[in-house]
């Protein structure tokens, strides 16, 4: 297998939805704690970014499985099939990548307390049965529900804790702060596979998965694709005025004519050869640029 087949394999160009949560929990730990542990963090973001990859060739290994003879999609669309990569080797990697990110996180347990082993627990039974299993989760109404939580939340928190675990207290009160401050990150998430769908509807029914779109119908689809940006905005602009965030941090606000724009293009029509890249653009943009205003806010401290 060429290396650029086995980086589509893993949708390496998807990777932004967990690097940047990644980036503003280190910040959040430094904001609010003072703390970092660099070992730590090198090995979250090693096991972390594994179990990604792992979780993305699952997808397409089930896909690719799973999918109805009825028309191209195995030999034209499926990289598994187009590339002609035999289905022992995707398993194979996919069961050395999820063995080597679960040893290192249960040493990162092992340093850092058992809560850690509790989210690491959801993210795996998450990453694991989105796929696979009698019910994947990704062909049923929760998909951007669970992907939203886990890669815009959970990512988030645990960044967190592997850097604060000494010093923070962690209850109900410091869970929900970092959960209320973390919305936008998992709202441009969710909005990410809603876009998906949205954009897979009349495929997917083929496929029988019968995800939000399909339920909602696609004209509410887009109405929600549309608000959880504005509520998104909404959340950023409250921890700010709570002190959640620094000031500096309503500077991301700037990118809302952007993604309006992106959002606007979208709305349209949603062809996933051309319009699905405006939700990856959007959370490209958004998630960026909390990044950037935070680490000003706590280099200016303002």
């Amino acid at each position: 297998m060429k290396f650029k087949t086995f980086l589509e394999l893993v949708e390496i160009q998807a990777k932004t939805a967990s690097v940047l949560p990644y980036f503003m929990g280190i910040l959040y730990a430094w904001y609010h704690y003072q703390e970092l542990h660099l070992l730590n963090l090198l090995l979250f973001f090693i096991a972390m970014f594994l179990f990604n990859m792992a979780v993305d060739a699952i997808d397409n290994y089930m896909d690719y499985k799973k999918a109805s003879k009825e028309h191209n999609y195995r030999e034209e669309v499926n990289i598994i099939g187009r590339e002609k990569i035999p289905m022992s080797l995707v398993l194979t990697l996919i069961i050395l990548m999820v063995v080597v990110s679960a040893g290192i996180g249960l040493y990162l347990v092992q340093q850092t307390g058992l809560p850690l082993l509790f989210m690491g627990l959801y993210c795996y039974f998450i990453g694991i049965f989105y796929s696979s299993g009698p019910k994947p989760l990704s062909s049923m109404p929760v998909g951007e529900l669970f992907s939203g939580l886990t890669m815009g939340f959970m990512i988030y928190l645990i960044s967190i804790y592997v850097n604060a675990y000494n010093v923070m207290t962690f209850d109900l009160a410091t869970f929900f702060t970092i959960l209320f401050a973390s919305i936008l990150n998992m709202f441009a998430i969710a909005n990410l596979m809603l876009a998906n769908n949205t954009c897979d509807l009349e495929e997917d029914i083929v496929n029988k998965r019968y995800t939000l779109p399909y339920y909602l119908g696609r004209a509410k689809a887009l109405s929600l694709f549309k608000w959880l940006y504005i509520l998104g905005y909404l959340s950023l602009l409250i921890s700010v005025m709570v002190g959640i965030y620094p000031k500096m941090m309503l500077l991301t606000l700037l990118t809302i004519p952007f993604v309006q724009k992106n959002t606007t293009l979208y709305l349209k029509e949603q062809v996933k050869k051309t319009t699905f890249v405006c939700a990856v653009k959007n959370l490209a943009l958004i998630t960026a640029a909390e990044v950037v205003t935070f680490a000003l806010g706590i280099w200016l401290n303002f």
